[in-house]
């Protein structure tokens, strides 16, 4: 997934962001600057646009094995690059923490951002998109189970969520898209949602670059496993992938995977967390018009209603629980 959808643990990073804000003295309040803005541009264009990216990737590309070697080849560049900034020490883990991010990682990247790639090989990468943009309200649901009672705009975010959920999936019912890819996307989407919540829980290491990179390499290794396990390497010619799925698979793994998730990384400690938090319904947006645009991907009355119902909901579960 890369927005909520796509890419290393958001919410989980912006609990562990909070965690260390709580246990340290006030700090002053942070300005937005223009950095922070191009920043926030950046997460805003480049997460929305992976949607597209992972449509175009998959038009030639087998889903898992693409999907696998896209993370892990982000994972080990990640590595590296914490290496050689921080040195090598930077990479230590107790086997716990270890274990932690290989749970994390098989949950996010795997089953949350495979179970997408599979899903744009039959549905459309805007729709995609509005349906993964439910999460934060999968988040609220796992936290209520977990004796977190939600706030009153909370639960109304949910229901409209939901509600707009109902209505995405009208396509699927009338045969204009596959419920299939429709069905996988809602179960990425729980997915990634108790990936995220479960890492606020477990000892992850505390360097949240590490932690990404241990996550990426071994959720990227499941989609190699899996992808083997579906045969997707049978019949494979690497001659009959197009050069746009290259591109898109290049663009994934550099934009997608490190340049946005290093903007976001550094937005979770220069910027408001209420402002960081807003990509949860700007992507989808940029997602759909990017689809719409480039690939000619149609607009029809229940993604346009869902949609704007899906984001509404995420914007007042957003607005709510930042505030709380």
């Amino acid at each position: 997934m890369t927005s909520p959808a796509a890419d290393p643990a958001p919410e989980a990073r912006q609990a562990a962001s909070a965690s260390r804000t709580a246990a340290a003295p006030a700090a002053p309040a942070r300005r937005i600057t223009g950095a922070v803005w191009a920043a926030l541009g950046i997460v805003y264009v480049v997460w929305g646009s992976t949607y597209l990216g992972i449509r175009i990737a998959v038009e030639t590309m087998p889903p898992f094995l693409s999907a696998g070697t896209r993370f892990v080849t982000a994972g080990l560049l990640l590595a590296g690059i914490i290496a050689w900034r921080q040195g090598p020490a930077a990479l230590k883990v107790t086997r716990r923490q270890l274990g932690s991010a290989v749970l994390v990682g098989l949950l996010l990247i795997l089953g949350g951002n495979g179970l997408v790639v599979l899903a744009e090989t039959s549905i459309p990468s805007g729709l995609a998109a509005l349906l993964i943009s439910v999460v934060p309200a999968w988040v609220v649901i796992l936290k209520a189970t977990a004796g977190q009672r939600p706030s009153a705009g909370g639960l109304a975010g949910v229901l409209l969520g939901l509600a707009g959920l109902a209505v995405l999936t009208l396509p699927g019912l009338s045969g204009d898209v596959k419920v299939g890819g429709v069905f996988l996307v809602v179960v990425a989407t729980f997915l990634w949602s108790l990936g995220s919540f479960s890492s606020a829980r477990l000892p992850l290491p505390a360097n949240p670059f590490t932690a990404s990179a241990y996550e990426m390499i071994a959720g990227g290794l499941g989609g190699l496993a899996v992808g083997m396990a579906r045969g997707e390497q049978h019949g494979l010619d690497l001659g009959d992938i197009s050069t746009r799925s290259w591109v898109a698979l290049a663009y994934l793994i550099v934009f997608g995977s490190l340049i946005a998730f290093t903007a976001y990384a550094w937005l979770l400690q220069a910027a408001p967390l209420s402002l960081v938090a807003t990509y949860a319904y700007v992507n989808p947006v940029v997602a759909v018009a990017l689809g719409a645009l480039i690939l000619n991907e149609a607009l029809s009355w229940p993604i346009l209603l869902g949609g704007a119902i899906v984001v509404g909901g995420v914007w007042l579960i957003v607005s709510t629980e930042r505030r709380g």
